[in-house]
């Protein structure tokens, strides 16, 4: 272990797989106490749980819906009741969703939005209340995808959500600083369990490697980004948006 987040608290959502999950361990690695959030992979949660353990640091899975604000509360209240306090968001927890715009419905819309941009707002709220309260800064880092700058043919949902993340991202870091510093990452394609054949066709994840280092990227190489926004050395970054995209977006 590290420790250059020794003493901070951290809650990482959608933290039982991929990006979340390596997250989760690199912030524990690090020397935060760590919420692992989960929605319906409780064994994969605990399995997260004790690699952190593991490698001596310290977490614990709480479950919510993200998308749900009774949830959400629960979620905090067992967090202070846990950690008593916040220091670091991670809105990590999300779902895709491929189809055309013309066989859409409004069920999709809504389960769409429901996880990836209302739970971003429900704990993005929460986490900032908190930190506020507490006087003593913080860290919110939203997830979005190069996607959310692309956009892509079938994908019109999941890149509105991704969008609207970057607005938010941006909104309260004027709104927050100077005291809570709040950035974005948009990964690229990512190998997670998202970007596979039972997910995803084919053609689509060989479409996701015509990139300019054209291969997939490793959660891992999205949580060292992460690590850093929630570390020392991010201290005069604020309203923005990194990129672990393998080149895929050029701003």
């Amino acid at each position: 272990m590290t420790d250059g987040l020794d003493g901070k608290t951290a809650l990482v959502t959608g933290a039982s797989r991929g990006i979340g999950r390596a997250i989760a361990i690199a912030l524990a690695t690090d020397g935060a106490e760590v919420a692992v959030n989960y929605n319906k992979s409780p064994e994969r949660a605990y399995e997260v749980v004790d690699a952190i353990a593991k490698g001596g640091g310290s977490a614990f899975a709480v479950k919510a819906d993200v998308g749900q604000e009774d949830e959400v509360l629960s979620m905090f209240e067992a967090i202070g009741d846990r950690l008593g306090g916040l220091d670091i968001l991670i809105n990590n927890a999300g779902i895709e969703m491929i189809g055309p715009l013309l066989e859409s419905t409004n069920q999709d819309y809504d389960r769409l939005m429901d996880a990836n941009l209302r739970g971003v707002f429900l704990c993005g709220r929460e986490a900032i209340r908190r930190m506020v309260k507490q006087g003593r800064g913080g860290r919110v880092i939203n997830i979005s995808s190069d996607l959310g700058y692309l956009g892509r043919e079938d994908f019109s949902l999941y890149c509105a959500s991704k969008g609207a993340v970057l607005a938010l991202t941006r909104s309260w870091a004027k709104e927050f600083a100077p005291d809570i510093l709040v950035n974005a990452i948009a990964p690229g394609p990512i190998e997670t369990d998202m970007l596979t054949p039972a997910h995803m066709p084919p053609e689509w994840i060989e479409k996701e490697k015509q990139i300019p280092l054209a291969r997939l990227g490793q959660p891992e190489e999205v949580a060292s980004v992460a690590l850093f926004l929630a570390g020392p050395g991010a201290t005069f970054v604020t309203g923005q948006t990194f990129g672990p995209n393998g080149g895929s977006v050029m701003p």
